[in-house]
């Protein structure tokens, strides 16, 4: 089996005559998304159920065109659905700290709204009228003559009463005094003394009959002035309710329906009434009042006004709203205050709606990071969710001692929640939380590759077609478009898919317009692409073309020529983020006799993740089961891999660590010159592994600094051919015979191609005379040797 790799297998080349046009200025706007039929199809079907639970969680990674296209299906959805009806926030009558919300159909609320400005107009300038005119001035003055009238006879007969008694009344800033008198004057002092005992003594007691007199008729005169008070309100009562009853009525008529209306209404009518003090004297009698208040001035009609808390009459369907900044008050609603004199204050005109509320009977789109991140916000959305209602709280209780703190009534709400997240996000929430389960039972996956069809292919080109009109920026040859397909490849490091996170995608195609643009050039041709990647590259890629330039100095120690016992290069991918570049590793491995068995070197210093330890551990398996069949393990042995200074994680130098293991055990060299990456199981087969594409990118770099001798390659896993998308001149290098990529399915494939030995099979008298497994097998057979000799008992570990 030839292992070696044709250079066709190194990268799958889009043909660019399979494109039947010049230019993307001649090819279709693409309609809707590419390559996401499972989640378009999730997300159809979440949007189409409305039973309760039924809200989405649109996972996948950023760039899939999750948010775009969730957002504008959404509003297709909603165009063809009913449009919500209106809410209004009004002042409690029965408790002015509770305001009461008030549903009307679609468009109605604005028009309730203005209704009510104008009743309160017209209330200002016909009470005015009605309390001025001459019917009521009449009427007014009868009931203050009559008990004017009724007040002056009564200290007519107290007067006559005194005088009988021999006083007269005299009045002072406290009242009403008797005065003792004869003809109708007032005694002197010394006419007081000159009176006999006896005589004065009468004086007195008359004096005292007729002061409990007086207070008799002042308490009648107060019961007189109460009943003309009573008098006078029943007459404002009857002129306010002739005033405002054919105006409420005209209202009520219009709104019959509404039953919540018609009885705010006339909770409304009857506080005109009892209130008609506020349309005689307006602001001025605010004014005046201020001394008397403890709170700030305030318009005096508030009572009267409606707070248009949704409006939807604007609205063709039903409401989408994109929340990107998911606070509390931001979703629920917040309570406002106005802060005058030290203190604060609210009402029913100052409760503002939240995301919640806008879309309520339609759509609230939210990132689930974001609401997560903030605070108490998805506790308070879940049981928004579950009660089907939203409350609106004042969560600022820093001041709660200074302000008036309002419970609007709750609104009811029959909104559909889309949450936009990573797959890991959802997984947790899924795990660890029984509601989240319960209320968002459908899942739309976006993913982050397609399958590399013909037709996909042609989807590209009019995705690559959009862009460039939507942006008017240069449009591509069909050269430049087959370029853009083998990136979108790269990306994925996939022979058979295509990347469906488009930004990069666009960014590519920004970039490579530009640098036509600068070339001069009316198109944008392919190497316009290459130029924009390499630039792109070069814009991040500094910390590897320093590790190079410390590779290419000594400083870190790799051999790419010549043979080595209990050597081989290793390869590992380092993610920067914005760059992700492969790097050689020496990994070593010293055997000497022992029991000890096999130690990780990076595990014991705790330098290595799970997995890596995983794959280590695997290499006791496996010799065991090639070599102990007939003797005891009599080894220990360290593995490392050398200058590395991070965490490490993954299995895919497994297969290079038994290679050197294997090596130092039998004492045979290996080539320095080919690198190895790939997973071993406990059998000696080879796994496939990630990023082999930059890995061998990364180790051939390497070899371009000492030079290339034609006897220099990367083994990989047979089963990674398909995820190589390799440079045109690594490519190229292949062609030439001055690199090479092998594939192997198992252990003994590597052996033989670093050590240029036959591996050897295992037959009834052992291993193949003088093959690699036959050298490492003599070798544990003499340290076996030595153990049983020894006994073991005298060993240091």
């Amino acid at each position: 089996m030839d292992r070696k790799l044709e250079p066709s297998k190194l990268r799958k080349v889009c043909d660019e005559d399979v494109f039947q046009f010049e230019t993307t200025a001649e090819v279709p706007h693409i309609e809707g998304l590419i390559g996401q039929e499972r989640a378009v199809k999730a997300l159809r079907f979440g949007l189409s159920v409305k039973g309760p639970g039924y809200n989405i969680f649109v996972s996948g990674p950023p760039g899939t065109g999750r948010t775009t296209y969730t957002v504008s299906m959404v509003k297709q959805t909603a165009e063809n659905e009913r449009t919500p009806q209106d809410w209004c926030y009004v002042y409690n009558f029965a408790d002015e700290y509770r305001p009461i919300a008030l549903p009307l159909p679609s468009g109605q609320g604005k028009e309730f709204k203005k209704d009510m400005e104008d009743l309160v107009e017209v209330l200002r300038e016909e009470f005015p009228k009605a309390f001025g005119s001459e019917e009521y001035e009449r009427q007014r003055e009868h009931i203050v003559r009559k008990y004017q009238d009724a007040g002056s006879h009564l200290l007519s007969d107290l007067e006559k009463a005194a005088q009988k008694q021999g006083f007269m009344l005299g009045r002072t800033p406290s009242g009403l005094v008797p005065i003792p008198a004869s003809g109708g004057k007032g005694l002197a002092p010394e006419d007081l003394e000159d009176m006999s005992e006896e005589d004065r003594k009468a004086l007195e007691e008359r004096g005292r009959h007729v002061q409990a007199l007086i207070q008799s008729v002042l308490h009648k005169a107060k019961e007189l002035e109460e009943r003309m008070k009573s008098d006078l309100k029943k007459l404002d009562s009857q002129i306010a309710a002739a005033t405002v009853e054919p105006l409420v009525l005209k209202l009520s008529q219009k709104y019959w329906s509404n039953e919540r209306i018609t009885a705010y209404l006339k909770d409304l009518k009857n506080h005109v009434i009892s209130n008609v003090e506020l349309f005689q004297t307006g602001k001025d009698k605010e004014v005046g009042n201020l001394l008397q208040r403890s709170g700030p001035p305030r318009d005096p009609f508030a009572n009267y006004r409606v707070n248009l808390f949704v409006y939807n009459g604007e609205l063709h369907g039903a409401p989408v709203v994109v929340e990107t900044n998911p606070t509390y008050q931001n979703l629920f609603g917040r309570i406002e205050y106005r802060g005058q004199f030290g203190v604060v204050t609210t009402d029913h005109t100052m409760i503002k709606a939240g995301s919640l509320h806008r879309a309520n009977g339609g759509y609230l789109i939210l990132q689930a990071q974001d609401l997560l991140k903030a605070g108490t916000s998805w506790d308070a959305l879940k049981r928004c969710l579950k009660n089907n209602e939203v409350r609106i709280e004042s969560v600022d209780q820093s001041r709660a001692e200074a302000t008036i703190s309002l419970q609007p009534e709750p609104i009811p709400v029959s909104v559909k929640v889309v949450l936009i997240g990573y797959p890991s996000v959802y997984r947790l929430l899924h795990t660890v939380d029984e509601d989240f389960r319960k209320l968002f039972k459908v899942k739309a996956e976006f993913d982050v590759q397609m399958e590399r069809t013909p037709e996909n292919i042609h989807k590209y080109a009019q995705f690559i077609s959009s862009i460039c009109h939507r942006e008017d920026i240069k449009h591509f040859r069909k050269c430049a478009v087959a370029r853009v397909v083998e990136y979108s490849s790269r990306l994925v490091e996939d022979q058979r898919a295509l990347s469906t996170r488009f930004n990069d995608v666009i960014e590519l195609i920004y970039e490579a317009s530009q640098w036509s643009e600068l070339d001069g050039e009316e198109t944008v041709l392919r190497h316009h692409v290459d130029k924009a990647l390499e630039e792109k590259e070069y814009r991040s890629d500094l910390i590897y073309q320093k590790i190079k330039k410390l590779i290419q100095r000594g400083m870190i120690s790799l051999d790419v020529k010549g043979k080595a016992v209990g050597q081989v290069n290793g390869l590992t991918v380092y993610d920067l983020g914005d760059y992700v570049f492969g790097k050689p590793t020496r990994i070593t491995a010293r055997s000497f006799v022992g029991r000890g068995g096999i130690i990780n070197i990076e595990r014991e210093a705790e330098m290595s993740g799970r997995i890596y330890n995983k794959g280590v551990m695997i290499l006791s398996g496996y010799v065991g089961q090639q070599y102990a069949q007939d003797k005891p393990l009599a080894l220990s042995a360290s593995i490392c891999m050398e200058q590395v200074y991070e965490d490490v994680e993954g299995d895919s130098a497994s297969a290079a660590e038994l290679c050197a293991l294997l090596s130092s055990i039998s004492g045979v060299p290996l080539c320095q010159g080919i690198a190895v990456t790939g997973s071993v199981n406990q059998y000696g087969y080879i796994q496939p592994v990630g990023g082999v594409t930059r890995k061998i990118e990364g180790f051939f770099e390497v070899c371009k600094i000492f030079g290339l001798t034609g006897d220099q390659g990367v083994i990989i896993p047979y089963h990674n051919i398909d995820n190589l998308m390799l440079r045109d001149d690594v490519v190229q290098a292949v062609s030439d015979g001055l690199f090479n990529i092998y594939a192997i399915e198992h252990i003994d494939e590597a052996l033989e191609i670093l050590s240029g030995m036959e591996a050897g099979i295992r037959t009834a008298g052992g291993f193949t005379e003088n093959s690699f497994h036959h050298r490492v097998d003599l070798r544990l057979k003499e340290w076996a040797e030595i153990g049983l000799s020894h006994r073991l008992s005298g060993w240091r570990d």
